[in-house]
C-alpha cells in the first residue's frame, strides 16, 4: 500500500488531513465482497508531541470506520463511513453512499480530503509535533468463520502507515 500526497494544514477552523492511498484488494477479499460479505476498513490518525522524558504526548486522534458491501439485488456498492465501529446493533450515525462499480467505491475509500482532525489551537506546527496515519482492513469485524480463516493468511492482510513531521511552513 502506498500513501501519497499526505499533508496536514491548519487554518482558523481547525487542522485538516489530506492524503491519497493506492492499493489493490487481495483476490480473496474481492471474491468475498462479490458474494455479499461486507468488508471493514479503519483509518486512524494521531497527532503526537515529542517529549524527551517519556513517550510522546497524544495531542489529538481521530478514526474513520468504513464498511463496503455489495448489494446483489440492486447490483450497487454501498459505502458507510462513520466515526465509530459499526456493530450488529446498527450503524449509528454514518454517511451512506452508493456506487455503480467497485472501482468507484474504492476510489472514495482511497481519498481523504480535508478530514478535520483537531481544533486549530490544539496542534503546534513547531517541528516538535508529528502525525501518525494508519489504514487497514479490519478483519475483527468480519463474520466469525472469516475471522478464523483469515488468521495468518497474507491474502487477508491490507495495511499501511506513514508519519509526517508538522513544520511551521505547513501551517499555512
Amino acid at each position: 500500500m502506498e500513501i501519497n500526497q499526505m499533508q496536514i494544514e491548519r487554518n482558523d477552523s481547525g487542522v485538516f488531513f489530506s492524503a491519497n492511498l493506492k492499493f489493490e484488494l487481495p483476490s480473496l477479499v474481492e471474491d468475498a465482497l462479490h458474494k455479499g460479505i461486507p468488508m471493514f476498513f479503519v483509518a486512524e490518525i494521531e497527532v503526537l508531541r515529542d517529549r524527551w522524558y517519556w513517550s510522546d504526548k497524544a495531542v489529538a486522534s481521530q478514526a474513520r470506520y468504513m464498511r463496503l458491501a455489495y448489494q446483489p439485488l440492486t447490483r450497487r456498492w454501498r459505502l458507510n463511513v462513520g466515526p465509530s465501529a459499526m456493530g450488529n446493533s446498527g450503524l449509528g450515525v454514518v454517511l451512506n453512499q452508493n456506487f455503480e462499480s467497485l472501482a468507484d467505491a474504492l476510489a472514495n475509500i482511497q481519498r481523504f480530503s480535508r478530514w478535520r482532525i483537531a481544533d486549530a489551537t490544539d496542534v503546534d506546527f513547531d517541528g516538535k509535533t508529528h502525525a501518525e496515519f494508519s489504514f487497514r482492513l479490519d478483519v475483527s469485524q468480519l463474520p466469525r468463520p472469516f475471522q478464523i480463516g483469515a488468521m495468518g493468511q497474507s491474502d487477508w492482510s491490507l495495511s499501511g502507515s506513514r508519519n509526517l513531521r508538522l513544520s511551521p511552513d505547513a501551517a499555512k
